[in-house]
């Protein structure tokens, strides 16, 4: 009788561990599954203006450009001179992909497509069916330190 006692709970055991491990198993699969398919989120905008920094950034002094989050939407803020700034929706109207300034060309740029926009977000040439979405952008002395870009919906 002992012995078969003793089978009886190897096969508990090995149940239990089987049991376990297919659990493990079915957890680890669907757990990046569910990650991948449920949406981030992300906070609207809860205003109509942001701060979108200093103007004298350092990343929008060396490329002339900046990427800014509007909500959930990338906005693009070039600079075109000490005081004069424009602010566009950063996504390309073809598939969304996010554009950049290409100071060479003087256009906002989708590297995706090759779609090229000008600086009031109106279609140059590739893909893109509709212009971009403009933002309206303007300075704002704070203190003594350099003004602040504020964007706002136009």
């Amino acid at each position: 009788m002992v012995e078969g006692s003793v089978d009886a709970g190897r096969r508990r055991l090995l149940s239990w561990f089987l049991r376990t491990s297919a659990g493990a198993f079915l957890a680890s699969v669907a757990y990046p599954v569910w990650r991948y398919v449920s949406p981030p989120q992300l906070p609207e905008a809860t205003t109509n203006e942001i701060e979108a920094g200093s103007a004298n950034d350092p990343e929008l002094l060396a490329k002339g450009f900046k990427i800014v989050r509007f909500g959930v939407e990338p906005v693009i803020v070039v600079r075109l001179s000490d005081t004069e700034f424009r602010a566009l929706s950063a996504t390309c109207t073809h598939l969304d992909c996010v554009v950049e300034w290409n100071a060479s060309e003087q256009a906002i740029a989708c590297n995706c497509h090759n779609g090229r926009y000008d600086l009031a977000g109106k279609n140059l040439s590739g893909p893109p069916p509709r212009p971009l979405t403009p933002f309206k952008v303007h300075l704002v002395a704070k203190g003594g330190g350099p003004p602040t870009l504020v964007v706002g919906r136009s």
